[in-house]
């Protein structure tokens, strides 16, 4: 796995073209829609804006509904280069007739214009994030999305203040010339794209959009983790847009601020966004890390509603129209500010591991089409988002603090609910807690673990946590092999039982729980998975590696596939190994110590036996850097018990 910084992407001609490809998108989207925005409210009768304003956004979204399954199909049915290069040709052809509307100061033929932009939009989503999977690797895929991420946040707050500038000069040649030339750099971006493979050339178009729409939907729920992290990615968008839609009010209405305040709130949040997305490959070790969607939902619940809490306290002074320097001197402004930028920051932690896991999961000749419903959904959800705030500020006559609170209070109900019928979520966070907290894990040889087929992993037993060592970096979903006591312990099994691990139990203790693990066993490898295992059967009691028995055996005879030795260093003496049977030297220990896992080559079934395998693991073992003092020389203790 390779240690370079998510910003090397940035030097890389498979990635460097895509990002300006699509900032320079996501910039004149936004150059564009601000500088319609200040024409309705400045040059149109004041009884049309609230009807212009509400009929842009809808046709701007529309689009989405409309067009996103297709968009889909054509994303995996052809080469993504080529597409993307014709969206750009097609989006410098737009910016051609927005120049017209700006010339004519037409509002209605740019508001059309906007139509056309949300349908450009639509196609080229499905190939951006098709893309991604296709030319970056596992590892490289949360600070691809990271990158883009940030990216995207700091151009709509880039584009939104040079659009606003732009229009206000009066005059139509600045704004014209700005959207034809920002529409041109990312076009000629774009020629520098290298070539794709078409994900499924073999797709047969499907024109009825309706139809069309219908079966993209269908497609979602094949794959429950990607379903669920397509509504958690929906779910952010509705969080967003309701806190987003309510800056210049909540800054007019509520701080008695001027745009200035607007444009200070947005920047806090965007450089948020853009931070916390960045964070996210440092965070996640350089893996699709979905134990950070928890934390990121949680700083979600916190700041929204501490965002709440002081708005709600805010003096009224009934002033309109202060400048910076005026709301900053108010008590609680600051914390504002605060609150902003952190739920910008942890809405990064939040959604970048999910759009990763979705490209990750996902059946590489659907990830398009995947993304296309992705955004049917984020559309809908971003609708009634609109219509809980006319409902809660108009209908119900709330205030703006207390729709925040409404919104972080549903919040924390679908994250539970997702959280609750998919526990993996909180499985990694706990995995990704200790490996990142609590210990320090360096890790050899993880590229030596398969990347798809059936595989068996064996281990030597350290500590309870070795579970959670193990699922900390290894990038598939492994299914453990764990003694019935320790599963039945700790009041996790209900998590345990989520995370399909298998409790097993000697032929003395349960015979029928034993074959049922075995058959568990069979079951999970003949569905192409991974199982790990801890062939030693018990944790050890003075920090050696003890006899394998042989039910490692018996599994592949049963179910001929590889085996991956792996060597866990480090952890005796902790506070989750047998180190001290006392109460008292049960006390933390090793916080934040060096611990290492080192995987070995995969072994053939036909050479596997238990000694084999335990001698290997022996070897690997030899081969850390990190010595434990607790430790005598190893001795390699005689083979004289053969049984599972």
């Amino acid at each position: 796995m390779s240690e370079k910084s998510q910003f090397q992407l940035l030097k890389q001609r498979r990635f460097l073209p895509f990002f300006l490809t699509q900032f320079f998108g996501a910039f004149n989207d936004n150059v564009f829609k601000n500088a319609l925005v200040i024409m309705i409210a400045f040059r149109v009768a004041e009884d049309q804006v609230d009807i212009l304003t509400n009929l842009a956004f809808g046709l701007f979204i529309l689009p989405f509904f409309l067009f996103s399954a297709f968009a889909g199909q054509v994303a995996d049915k052809f080469e993504k280069s080529v597409l993307i290069r014709r969206v750009k040709m097609g989006e410098i052809m737009i910016m051609l007739l927005a120049s017209v509307g700006f010339y004519l100061n037409s509002v209605p033929l740019l508001i059309f214009v906007l139509f056309l932009m949300g349908s450009q939009s639509t196609l080229f989503g499905p190939v951006k994030y098709g893309y991604l999977p296709e030319k970056l690797s596992n590892h490289e895929l949360m600070g691809g999305n990271g990158l883009v991420e940030a990216s995207t946040f700091i151009s709509i707050l880039l584009g939104t203040l040079l659009g606003g500038i732009l229009i206000a000069l009066d005059s139509f040649i600045p704004i014209s010339l700005a959207v034809v030339t920002f529409a041109t750099l990312g076009y000629l971006s774009a020629r520098n794209i290298p070539l794709c493979v078409a994900a499924e050339p073999t797709i047969k178009l499907d024109w009825n959009l309706f139809r069309a729409t219908t079966k993209n939907l269908r497609i979602l729920p094949e794959k429950r983790v990607v379903f669920l992290s397509v509504l958690g990615i929906s779910w952010f968008w509705f969080f967003g847009s309701v806190f987003l839609a309510q800056m210049p009010n909540f800054s007019r209405t509520v701080l008695g601020g001027n745009e200035h305040v607007v444009t200070l709130l947005l920047t806090m949040f965007s450089i948020g966004i853009g931070l916390g997305s960045l964070l996210c490959e440092k965070l996640s070790g350089r893996r699709v890390e979905i134990g950070l969607v928890p934390v990121g939902a949680l700083g979600l619940a916190w700041f929204g509603f501490d965002l709440y809490w002081v708005s709600s306290q805010w003096p009224q002074s009934g002033v309109l129209d202060l400048g910076i320097k005026a709301v900053m001197a108010v008590p609680g402004a600051y914390r504002v500010c605060v609150d902003l930028a952190m739920i910008g920051v942890f809405g990064g932690l939040y959604i970048v591991p999910l759009y990763s896991l979705v490209q990750e999961r996902s059946d590489a000749n659907q990830v398009s089409r995947i993304i296309a419903g992705n955004n049917i959904i984020n559309a809908m959800f971003m609708v009634v988002a609109a219509v809980l705030g006319m409902v809660v500020l108009g209908v119900l006559d709330m205030s703006i603090p207390e729709l925040f609170m409404i919104t972080v209070i549903l919040h924390i109900v679908v994250c539970l609910y997702i959280f609750t019928i998919v526990p993996e979520f909180i499985l990694r966070l706990i995995a990704w807690l200790l490996v990142s907290l609590i210990y320090r894990v360096r890790y050899k040889g993880l590229e030596k673990i398969p990347a798809e087929g059936p595989v068996v992993l064996v281990c030597n037993h350290v500590a309870f946590v070795d579970p959670a060592i193990i699922m900390g970096r290894v990038r598939r979903p492994s299914k453990f092999v764990m003694h019935h006591k320790i599963f039945n312990k700790f009041g996790m099994k209900f998590l345990f039982k989520a995370a399909k691990t298998i409790p097993i139990a000697s032929a003395k203790e349960n015979p029928e729980m034993m074959e049922a693990a075995f058959a568990s066993v069979r079951e999970a490898l003949a569905d192409g998975d991974v199982v790990c295992i801890f062939p030693e059967g018990a944790l050890t009691p003075d920090g050696q590696i003890g006899l394998f028995k042989k039910g490692i055996e018996r599994i592949i005879s049963e179910t001929p596939v590889p085996v991956v030795p792996m060597a866990l260093n480090n952890l005796w003496g902790s506070m989750f190994s047998r180190y001290s049977k006392k109460l008292m030297g049960r006390l933390p220990r090793k916080f934040m110590a060096k611990v290492e896992l080192i995987v070995g080559d995969p072994v053939p079934p036909e050479q596997v036996t238990a000694d084999y395998l335990r001698d290997l693991v022996v070897e690997l073992k030899s081969q850390a850097k990190i010595a434990n003092p607790l430790l005598e020389s190893p001795e390699a203790p005689e083979n004289t018990d053969s049984k599972a």
